[in-house]
């Protein structure tokens, strides 16, 4: 980020603040976002640790934002936690609408191809979400979403090497009610929303939510006249809960989730090496792609959740899922009408997962043990279509898993003010992969509907099999010399198991048949939770340094061979350290700020690669980067309220920061994100008897263009695809609810 750009956001964050403060006659009070996230002391409940705390006796970097919060500022989906938890980069992956990336302090994975694993596990009501598909959740029926910073390998296993988001849903309850909310918005946006809960009896109730999104694309297809960057999209939940006793608590929910937005195929940034004349268009937005608008993704699942008090001081829970996905969808790397390089896909995935916890809450020691297990399976296919050649690289494949695991974490008071707590996770991956790889002369191979194409050479063609297993602790030693202050360090380890490259070929890269090793993180911490000036200030403070090792990274290089190689490094080493800083204050009944600052320094020490196919490694490390990882984030929010006709009008200014990153390892100025700030606005007046809503949403207010994704393919032979993608321009959206 440019010195005057930074300067320029910190600028406008004070103007945005001190409008807030200069409000006519203002009555403070705590805003209702702030007080759905507290209890009576003004401090947050969370369940990090899989049991109900003060998030100040949690020794963890976390972040906790109510459902409430999120909607009230305008937040669509799950994205925007990145514009308020530090260290994270949460976005919509390139070339898709509902496909989730996730950063948190310079670890993830961006290639959400099926079979790669993620680096920050995502979970609805404790249920791990394998796959990246469908995994944009919108804000809806939610209750908070909690982000942990950190590995998380003790209590939420294998995939959550850089840390875990938690989305959690609304119960029930056992009084009728429900609300309506609709929306009208920028681009003919269109969101309209239900909820209602209706008790059957004392002890049984049953309930559901359905959200409908739709808006016009914020830009065009040029080739086609589609619209581009569009929504489209229909998502339901339902549940019922059982409650015969304090003792007792079952819950049977299911959601589903039908996305009809069309394909994002993002902008060309550069000309296409000499074939048509490049023409670039008038609107990031727009596109010239030619492979067409068709896109759908469709998510579902059920799951059951039992918990049941054995005693004063034993709880057993059992949380058993199934998971399924389907995604058919189009990506136009080229971006021009022909297809110079074209990529239809398909993908499928299904989950089983079965977790048995056993809960204990003594006077000095508490804790949770347990048992998981998961049954997954993740298939697909797609064509690399290289039409200056007339050829076509089918790819198809399916990874197998089976997972283990067995763990414990528990704390112990060893007096009043010092705790110890200490976990301990084994887990097992049985993985079994399935690639098949061939050439065909013709555009789209007959898996995509080109019946005539002529089979060629077979370039992939094997199934292999490979376990991993892995112990993962976690010890923390807490001191606290009262209930508002909370002195830890820490320790954790991650792990994220190997696999196959659905990609591989076994011509150009002969060792990808033997898959790729796993990768660890072994993190550091120490920090600080207070809550000072009589509660009405909370402020926590974490410093981490983290040695990541074997860090799995997908590169894809064009071949001369034709088509494109595909491998996965694990590689070598890298040191990751930083700090994040979060505050909230509550100076008086009617005004509350956020603020949150992170800074990431991430260094490769080792970086080897098997570089153009040869057989002995080279260390590149003084020519990579970490990806996806912004040195400097930060976010800062305020909310003021007053009496206006009987009723409560509020005010929420907001503004974010990022410093520039790059997209890939490989750094590419063409392509890699420049920093930038993000303004926004919320207005809200809410009737006095608390039943109806009016609300305003502005979003993105300097219209500022930022880059979140892209591809890079250079050279004629793939049209010079270097492509991009951005977030949305400014928006304006009105919002009317309606509670019962």
């Amino acid at each position: 980020m440019k010195f005057q750009s930074f300067t320029r956001a910190i600028l406008l964050s004070g103007i945005a603040l001190g409008s807030v403060t200069t409000l006519s006659s203002p009555v403070w009070a705590q805003d209702e976002a702030a007080a759905d996230e507290a209890d009576a002391s003004g401090e947050i409940i969370v369940t990090a640790r899989r049991r109900e705390e003060s998030l100040i006796d949690v020794p963890i970097s976390m972040t906790a934002i109510s459902g409430d919060t999120l909607a009230a500022q305008g937040a669509v989906d799950i994205t925007a936690l990145q514009d308020k938890a530090p260290n994270m980069t949460m976005q919509i992956a390139r070339g898709s609408n509902s496909t989730l990336i996730g950063f948190i302090r310079g670890v993830g994975q961006q290639d959400p191809l099926w079979g790669f694993e993620p680096g920050v596990g995502l979970y609805v009501d404790d249920v791990y979400v394998a796959r990246p598909q469908g995994a944009v959740l919108d804000i809806f029926d939610v209750s908070r979403v909690e982000v942990l910073r950190g590995p998380q390998g003790t209590l939420y296993g294998r995939n959550t090497i850089g840390g875990a988001v938690k989305y959690v849903t609304n119960k029930l309850g056992n009084e009728f009610g429900g609300k309506v909310r609709a929306s009208y918005g920028a681009y003919n946006q269109i969101d309209l929303i239900g909820q209602i809960t209706v008790p059957i009896g004392d002890t049984f109730s049953i309930g559901g939510a359905v959200a409908w999104y739709q808006r016009d694309g914020f830009g065009k297809n040029l080739t086609t006249g589609a619209e581009h960057y569009n929504k489209d999209v229909l998502a339901g939940r339902i549940s019922a809960e059982f409650a015969p006793s304090e003792d007792v608590f079952i819950r049977v929910a299911a959601d589903k989730i039908i996305d009809k937005s069309n394909p994002r195929h993002g902008t060309r940034l550069v000309g296409n090496g000499g074939l048509a004349a490049f023409q670039p268009t008038a609107s990031v937005y727009d596109t010239r792609a030619g492979i067409g608008d068709d896109n759908k993704v469709e998510t579902q699942g059920v799951s059951l959740t039992g918990e049941f008090g054995l005693s004063d001081t034993l709880t057993f829970k059992t949380i058993s899922a199934y998971r399924d996905g389907h995604t058919d969808t189009l990506i136009d790397f080229d971006n021009t009408a022909g297809p110079v390089l074209d990529v239809p896909a398909f993908y499928d995935d299904r989950q089983f997962t079965q977790e048995l916890q056993l809960l204990f809450e003594g006077d000095r020691i508490q804790g949770v043990a347990g048992l998981y297990y998961l049954d997954a399976r993740a298939s697909g296919a797609f064509d690399t279509v290289l039409g200056g050649l007339n050829l076509t690289t089918l790819t198809s494949g399916t990874v197998k898993t089976k997972s283990y695991a067995a763990f414990a974490d528990v704390s112990f008071d060893v007096t009043d003010q010092f705790k110890l707590s200490a976990g301990l996770r084994y887990t097992k991956d049985d993985k079994t992969g399935t690639v098949f790889r061939r050439n065909y002369t013709g555009i789209r191979s007959p898996l995509f509907g080109n019946t005539t194409a002529v089979p060629g050479l077979i370039r992939s063609d094997y199934t292999n099999s490979r376990s991993f297993e892995k112990l993962t602790p976690r010890v923390s030693l807490s001191y606290q010399p009262n209930d508002d202050l909370n002195l830890y360090a820490s320790y954790g380890k991650g792990f994220k198991s190997g696999g196959f490259d659905m990609r591989g070929d076994a011509i150009l890269t002969p060792t990808t048949v033997n898959g790729y090793e796993p990768e660890t993180i072994d993190s550091f911490e120490v920090g600080v939770k207070s809550a000072l000036l009589d509660r009405k200030l909370f402020a926590n403070v974490a410093v981490f340094k983290s040695k990541y090792k074997n860090q799995q990274v997908t590169v894809q290089v064009p071949s001369l061979a034709g088509g494109i190689a595909s491998f996965v490094d694990n590689a070598g080493r890298g040191d990751i350290w930083g700090a994040e800083l979060e505050l909230r204050a509550v100076p008086s009944p009617n005004f509350s700020m956020n603020a949150a600052v992170g800074y990431t320094n991430a260094d490769y020490k080792e970086f080897l690669t098997f570089i153009t196919g040869g057989t002995t490694p080279v260390d590149v490390s003084n020519a990579r980067e970490f990806q996806n990882t912004p040195k400097f984030t930060a976010s800062v929010s305020a909310t003021a309220s007053g009496d206006l006709l009987g009723g409560t009008i509020s005010f929420t200014p907001a503004v974010s920061l990022r410093s520039d990153a790059y997209m890939f390892e490989i750094p590419t100025p063409a392509l890699d994100p420049d920093g930038y700030f993000l303004v926004d606005a919320s207005a809200a007046w809410t009737s006095p008897d608390d039943v109806f809503k009016l609300s305003v949403n502005l979003r993105n207010l300097t219209n500022e263009r930022y880059r979140v994704g892209g591809y890079n393919f250079p050279g004629a032979l793939f049209g010079n695809s270097i492509i991009g993608y951005y977030g949305p321009p400014r928006t304006a959206t009105f919002n009317i609810e309606y509670r019962f």
